[in-house]
């Protein structure tokens, strides 16, 4: 299997396809969604929440977690998740200048 070449691409480029493939998956967009109304979220609570396994979502938490859009804190045997306000505001503007600067043409294909 060949890996994937990023070589080339510039860092704001390699950062918004981090961000969107974070936010790929319609489980991570709901995890993200149940953290923003709730402002913080215990993993138990968010399993509730979704029609997925202990084990799949603690999957999607670990990739939005590597993506940098949530952090976890330990708190005795249970992890409580909340947005990283910081990546969650720079994410926000990293896809707000890519669509308000990318459009597509006039004319018809």
């Amino acid at each position: 299997m060949t890996a994937t070449k990023t070589e080339g691409f510039a860092t704001e480029t390699l950062e918004l396809a981090a961000v969107m493939k974070a936010l790929g998956h319609p489980a991570r967009v709901a995890i993200m969604q149940l953290l923003i109304e709730r402002q913080a979220c215990v993993c138990g609570s968010i399993v509730d929440a979704l029609p997925l396994s202990q084990a799949t979502v603690s999957q999607h938490l670990a990739a939005l977690k590597e993506a940098g859009l949530i952090q976890g804190n330990i708190d005795g045997p249970k992890v409580c998740y909340c947005i990283d306000q910081t990546n969650w505001q720079k994410a926000r503007d990293m896809v707000k200048q890519f669509w308000d600067t990318n459009t597509c043409c006039s004319s018809p294909c």
